[in-house]
């Protein structure tokens, strides 16, 4: 049986040779499956350390990991198992784009543009964090008036070494036009180098010139100013043409719909070419005909298109800034998980190459706020309540969140488990974003001139700096006092986790959550109370439901079959009634009725598991005759349940018999397959 995290991972996707190819980014390991239908989601979410598990169009797979993922992608690429599987020496954007045909369903194509988006930008949040930090630094010794790096004149005023220090920033978002057109032609399954270097022509010194003083007295270059954003517009004569001269540092939309176009061209050219001719006349033509175009058409179409959804967004901020403030932050929540965020990414981008600002991820940053937030509470009374599952994810998440602006892992690690979350993290994201929203009208629009993760770290490239700081903390403070408050978990999960805790004798390991049943600690026997003596000892353990044993190992539970829990049988039952197999005291009774736990005078501890899963049912078809701290004798009733209906709604009602404290017994030995009444010997034990 799998043991580490690496192999059930594996084990769960369908084992080694149903992985065809495994990447993974920033939080998620990305599986390229041959059937993805085999994936046991359900199991694969209950694994130590994975924060979820979802599925994509076709046979592609992601298992959210968070922080640690780089570290469980090389566990599981080193595992013996895997030697010649899943190795694929592409990347995530190539193995993804090579399989994007495979998509299926009604709206492939749209699945298939926001892949090509996320494969062109996912690559490089690595750097963009890195900038976005240094900037920061900037923006704080700015504001300290230390260095002058908003200065007129950065030279004279803040120096050569802090004129240095700002180019290691701005380096990242002058040359990221590039950087897209190579993640993207990867994405197209196009020969990265051409379409970068096809964007790099724009960049070169030659094509710089053409706008230069000496190409407008020489040259015939004509340059006029744009009234509305400030900026000279040149327009050269080339091959006969007019050519539009435009700056493209920063652009996005312009690589983006030049490498659309080189993949048509770029497999037309690999059609017509006989191999042994591709390699030079390929990326002659590709170059030839592409750098012309991008140069005349598609970089002026790219400016045109991110100017405009640029200022489309300016003027709704502009006319009804209160409602573009709490729109932002109300939308992110449904986009991120989906990835459909990519898009306002882009815009973003874009706004700061041609307004040279962006006041878009202003209010962003209020629903990344309520989204860690939510996470703070959901810590606070996970610490309270014990649960040590909840409470590590929340930690994990919470860092990642706070000092990396991630929000993947608190979403999936816990967000969307617990329904109850998310509306009142959207209540946060509602109040950072009217906060905002009122003081931005105020006191000026929240800007910042540098793409950034909202984080602690990245506050300072806000400007108002206080604003955005106080938006951010309402937003967060709103968000965690509310799951405070009302708990993150429904009345159910609570009752459960408490009922499991009280059985686990005050504290619950990793292990025994996840398996949905409490497993009492070894020390438990030692502190049974003395026997009194009237005591009878415990021989055996009856049948607390008619039907057919079946082995412990054949049960349909893998922590049961185990025998992790303890040592015991499973009861395919004939009869709803459910009957105490010992006599004793309830130590354990779920509100749901599916799980009773007792314990007996001279310290037997047997739990009585009626179905498998069926804590999802809710209660509906089970009637509790018993409480908690309540006195039983063996025989008398327990609950009634429903198995038609436990069979209707999907679960095996398989109801298991375990001795959880099976280590501490001189013997427990259950009796082989038969049928068996109510009361009947299933365990013979000795204390």
């Amino acid at each position: 049986m799998a043991s580490t995290t690496a192999e059930q991972i594996v084990e769960q996707v369908g084992g080694p040779g149903n992985i065809s190819a495994l990447t993974h980014c920033a939080t998620r390991l990305r599986f390229e499956l041959k059937d993805a239908s085999v994936v046991d989601q359900s199991a694969l979410e209950k694994i130590p350390g994975v924060l979820g598990a979802v599925p994509q169009s076709g046979d592609r797979y992601q298992v959210v990991i968070g922080g640690a993922v780089a570290n469980t992608y090389a566990d599981i690429m080193h595992l013996p198992s895997m030697a010649g599987a899943g190795k694929a020496t592409l990347s995530d954007a190539d193995v993804k784009a090579a399989e994007r045909a495979k998509a299926r369903g009604k709206v492939a194509w749209l699945d298939a543009f926001f892949e090509y988006l996320s494969n062109s930008f996912r690559p490089l949040l690595g750097v963009l964090l890195g900038s976005s930090l240094i900037i920061a630094i900037a923006a704080v010794l700015d504001a300290l008036h230390i260095v002058p790096f908003q200065g007129v004149d950065r030279l004279t005023e803040a120096g050569a070494t802090w004129v240095f220090w700002d180019s290691m920033w701005r380096s990242v978002l002058y040359f990221l036009p590039i950087m897209v057109a190579y993640n993207a032609s990867k994405a197209l399954k196009v020969d990265p180098w051409i379409g970068g270097a096809i964007m790099a022509a724009l960049f070169t010194p030659e094509f710089l010139s053409l706008s230069s003083d000496a190409a407008v007295e020489s040259a015939g270059t004509v340059c006029t100013t744009n009234p509305t954003l400030g900026t000279d517009q040149c327009v050269a004569t080339i091959f006969g043409l007019p050519m539009q001269l435009n700056g493209y540092g920063g652009q996005v939309f312009v690589p983006l719909i030049m490498v659309a176009l080189l993949a048509v061209l770029y497999r037309f050219l690999n059609r017509i070419f006989p191999e042994n001719l591709q390699m030079v006349f390929v990326p002659f033509f590709s170059l030839l005909i592409m750098v012309p175009v991008t140069g005349f058409l598609i970089g002026p179409l790219g400016i045109w298109i991110g100017s405009g959804l640029g200022a489309g967004l300016a003027w709704l901020n502009n006319t009804v800034p209160l409602l573009f403030a709490v729109l932002i932050p109300m939308l992110y929540p449904f986009l991120v998980p989906l990835g459909l965020h990519w898009p306002l990414n882009a815009l973003m981008l874009a706004n700061i190459s041609t307004l040279g600002y962006d006041f878009i991820q202003g209010p962003m940053g209020t629903w990344n706020f309520a989204c860690f937030g939510a996470t703070a509470g959901v810590l606070v009374v996970a610490s309270r309540a014990k649960d040590n599952e909840v409470r590590q994810t929340a930690i994990g998440a919470l860092a990642a969140g706070l000092l990396g602006g991630i929000s993947e892992p608190s979403l999936y690690g816990i967000h969307l488990r617990y329904k109850r979350i998310y509306p009142r993290m959207l209540v946060g994201c509602a109040v950072g974003g009217v906060t905002i929203g009122i003081l931005g009208w105020i006191f000026g629009t929240v800007k910042t001139g540098a793409f950034a993760f909202t984080s602690l770290l990245t506050i300072p490239v806000f400007s108002p700096m206080w604003v955005y700081a106080i938006s951010i903390a309402a937003a967060f403070v709103v968000a965690m006092m509310l799951v405070i408050i009302s708990d993150y978990r429904t009345p159910e999960q609570k009752a459960e986790f408490e009922a499991q805790l009280a059985a686990a004798g005050g504290h619950l390991t990793v292990a025994e959550q996840e398996s949905g049943v409490a497993a009492a600690p070894a020390a438990a026997a030692a502190a049974a109370p003395a026997a009194v003596a009237t005591m009878v000892a415990t021989r055996t353990v009856g049948a607390p439901v008619a039907g057919k044993v079946v082995p412990l190992a054949e049960v349909n539970d893998k922590v049961f079959a185990s025998k992790a829990l303890g040592d015991g049988v499973g009861i395919v039952p004939t009869d709803g009634h459910v009957t105490a197999p010992v006599a004793g005291t309830m130590v354990t009774v779920a509100d749901t009725g599916h799980a009773f736990g007792i314990k007996t005078d001279d310290g037997v501890e047997v739990l009585v598991h009626v179905g498998i899963d069926t804590v999802q049912m809710e209660g509906k078809g089970f009637k509790l005759d018993v409480s908690k701290d309540m006195r039983v004798e063996e025989g008398d009733l327990l609950a009634t349940v429903d198995l038609d209906a436990v069979k209707e709604a999907g679960f095996d009602p398989t109801t298991i018999v375990v001795v959880i404290n099976t280590a501490t017994l001189k013997s427990v030995a259950p009796v082989g397959a038969r049928d068996v009444g109510l009361g009947d010997t299933i365990i013979d034990v000795e204390v």
